[in-house]
């Protein structure tokens, strides 16, 4: 899960109607989903970090702060479900990307060797979001059917990451070829899957966090050797950050 960093708000009130941070957002963002990291142009929502259908967090329905950017399918499975801020690990306050493995099968696993606290949290965050579900199918509030199948997205992106990179390793990699490399991944999306593919390659790695928003400002990557860093420096100072 790619961290980022939201950065202030573009405005000094809450958002009203809350939909029109969604251009701001993508903005410092990119457009990609906040959790399953696909990249989606036409109908990505404004999503609520706790929800804003919980009587207890109606005040921060416009509120920046609590704003991530999310596809329909994460945010129908996170839906109105409650959970505390510091049972999850939340990509605009934690180092999301060290809690994660991919793999070239689609899917996302915690990562070994976390400490309890942190390895709990990255599994709840996991069944938060559905990330590590297989594809299924329902019906969201308004009766239209949703088709979740995150876990074949991943293959699919790793697979071209995968022929991307043997590419590499028969032509090279001048500055052309490698802001050419970048525009497909953001193009693509699912900017872990590449990471985890060209492990190892420190010019890839640098321009990735480099082109994606908001990844770099996160603090959570060695801008001189693209190795991450933890934990989240949370320089928002955002409720419950830094646990990984």
């Amino acid at each position: 899960m790619r961290p980022v960093r939201r950065g202030v708000s573009t405005q000094a009130t809450d958002f009203d109607p809350y939909g029109e941070a969604r251009d701001p957002l993508r903005g410092r963002l990119g457009p990609y989903c906040s959790f399953c990291e696909r990249r989606v142009d036409a109908s990505l929502a404004v999503e609520h970090i706790q929800p804003k259908g919980v009587p207890a967090y109606a005040h921060l329905r416009g509120r920046w702060t609590n704003f991530l950017l999310a596809c329909a399918n994460c945010n129908a499975t996170k839906g109105k479900n409650e959970f505390l801020l510091n049972e999850v690990l939340l990509p605009d306050r934690d180092n999301t990307f060290r809690a994660f493995v991919y793999t070239a099968d689609g899917a996302i696993s915690v990562r070994p060797g976390l400490d309890p606290a942190q390895d709990a949290a990255a599994r709840r965050t996991l069944e938060m979001a559905g990330l590590d579900k297989e594809g299924y199918e329902f019906l969201d509030d308004n009766g239209k059917q949703v088709v979740v199948d995150r876990i074949s997205k991943r293959k699919e992106a790793w697979s071209s990451a995968l022929n991307v990179l043997e590419d590499v390793a028969e032509s090279g990699l001048n500055a052309r070829r490698l802001q050419a490399l970048s525009d497909f991944a953001q193009a693509s999306g699912c900017f872990s899957v590449w990471m985890a593919v060209f492990e190892g390659r420190e010019d890839v790695r640098l321009r990735l966090i480099a082109d994606h928003p908001g990844t770099g400002e996160s603090g959570c990557f060695d801008l001189a050797t693209g190795t991450d860093v933890s934990p989240h420096p949370n320089d928002d100072l955002l409720a419950d950050g830094s646990k990984i």
